[in-house]
């Protein structure tokens, strides 16, 4: 569990840490949809490059971004393995018995393979250097026009404040593994079904202290009187800078250049 990168912040002062949390929001949202543009090795290997850049500009470690990567392994795995052998298209490389490689199948392995790595790396990023409760500012302040067509974008903010516990889950998660462990229960041994009988003894306590803490949270709201977002005020003012205009605008000149040299 101590792989769980999302919901994570690190504390810093780098520039990224600085900016406004609704630009990163945006800028992340523009670079996703960026990924998509590289599909072939020139328009990647830019997006590489800016990506390391980016990462240098936010002073945190490299490791937490791979141990970002380690939590999707499986899930990358398996997507770039279908990629590659059950694309028939193209010159064949390999072939043998029902497995047959292509030149094709292989460009769009690599091609997913390098998609699915920017964007964790790109969602990383947001996560690493953006208190999770100013992002969830973040996104109520961008869904505010939606209340005209009556969306309840405070609910929605909320909702993400209090999904921000997803790391108190994992830390509470690894505590109760570790008593386990001290009290001599292996989780590594065993065949699938002794692994997963021996999660059992977790999963009760963590239930029960998920639970808990909602009923906390619910008290403490009730409380303190809480109404809704109908005249309620931020603690945190969110404030926009050149910084986060000079941010978005370097996004965006980014995707034209990867528009313009995609295939």
């Amino acid at each position: 569990m101590d792989s769980v990168i999302l919901g994570r912040y690190i504390p810093g002062d780098s520039i990224v840490h600085r900016l406004d949390p609704r630009s990163k929001l945006l800028a992340m949202m523009l670079l996703i949809l960026i990924v998509f543009w590289a599909n072939n090795p020139l328009t990647n290997l830019i997006l590489f490059i800016a990506t390391g850049i980016f990462i240098a500009l936010s002073g945190v470690s490299l490791s937490f971004f791979i141990q970002g990567l380690k939590s999707m392994f499986f899930l990358i795995a398996f997507t770039t393995i279908f990629q590659l052998f059950f694309i028939s298209n193209g010159n064949v490389l390999f072939e043998f018995s029902f497995v047959r490689i292509t030149d094709y199948a292989l460009q769009q392995a690599g091609i997913i393979f390098c998609r699915f790595v920017l964007i964790i790396f790109f969602s990383t990023l947001l996560t690493l250097t953006t208190m999770p409760l100013s992002l969830a500012s973040a996104v109520e302040a961008l869904l505010a026009p939606l209340k005209r067509v009556k969306v309840p974008v405070h609910e929605i903010g909320l909702m993400l404040s209090m999904s921000c516990v997803l790391s108190n889950l994992d830390d509470d998660t690894t505590r109760i593994m570790n008593a386990q462990k001290a009290r001599g229960v292996d989780f590594g041994e065993g065949s699938i079904v002794q692994k997963v009988k021996a999660m059992i003894p977790i999963l009760i306590p963590l239930f029960a202290t998920s639970l808990k803490r909602a009923d906390s949270s619910a008290i403490a709201m009730e409380a303190r009187g809480y109404q809704g977002g109908k005249g309620r005020s931020q603690y945190r003012q969110l404030r926009w800078s050149q910084k986060d205009t000079l941010a978005i605008l370097v996004t965006l000149v980014l995707g034209c250049l990867l528009f313009f040299l995609k295939s």
